[in-house]
């Protein structure tokens, strides 16, 4: 079962009210609201989890937000084409960086490792880490008509409770990062999840290292 730690509706409804004052959201090049986007960071503090829309607690509540933001819904064939500039885009910013660009159909996921990502038992990205997170911020303003799931796993070494509280905090960290860099907020949701999703086995070392990750879920958005 999925743990989440949410924000208060009001406290949503009031930052991205001040982010949307941000002159056109979705220019790669648009002057930043810093007074918005320091609210919304610090509220980023801790564990959160959640869709950060202004409207409710569930995708469609996203959807809405999104729409109310401008953003235009694909349709048709339309759809598999962004998606496959999207993926080309991205493999050619992530080339080397030990970033898994991974197409599932329509969708995109990027495999982020805590040996690239995160020291051992920390939560702070790593300092070298930024220029990576910097190009995907890059490609993901570029192409705006997508949704952003932020999701955080972890191994099975320790405790289940601080496995969980630590996979959030690295999740809410790159989401964090990401809004830094004028990602609409209303695009993400983030998620911890703990050591329930492993995709390796927690019996050897480099199996672990592979749970140990956060993963970015890219999804056309279509209305």
């Amino acid at each position: 079962m999925r743990s989440r730690i949410l924000l208060s509706g009001l406290c949503v409804t009031a930052l991205l009210g001040a982010a949307c004052s941000t002159t056109d959201p979705y220019r790669t090049d648009a002057p930043r609201n810093n007074t918005a986007t320091g609210a919304i960071v610090g509220a980023l503090g801790g564990a959160l989890v959640g869709y950060l829309t202004n409207t409710s607690d569930s995708e469609q509540g996203r959807k809405n937000a999104l729409i109310g933001a401008g953003v235009g819904a694909l349709t048709g064939a339309a759809v598999g084409q962004y998606m496959d500039r999207q993926q080309r885009a991205m493999e050619e910013q992530l080339s080397g960086t030990g970033v898994g660009v991974v197409r599932q159909g329509d969708v995109l996921v990027l495999r982020m490792p805590s040996d690239v990502t995160f020291g051992t038992n920390q939560d702070a990205i790593n300092p070298t880490f930024h220029v990576v997170l910097d190009d995907v911020a890059a490609v993901l303003a570029q192409y705006d008509r997508s949704t952003i799931d932020i999701v955080g796993h972890a191994d099975s070494d320790g405790a289940d409770a601080y496995n969980l509280d630590l996979s959030q905090r690295r999740a809410s960290n790159v989401a964090r990062y990401l809004i830094d860099r004028n990602i609409l907020p209303a695009r993400l949701y983030v998620e911890g999840r703990g050591e329930s999703q492993p995709i390796a086995s927690n019996a050897t070392a480099a199996g672990k290292a592979q749970n140990r990750r956060v993963e970015i879920t890219i999804r056309p958005f279509t209305g």
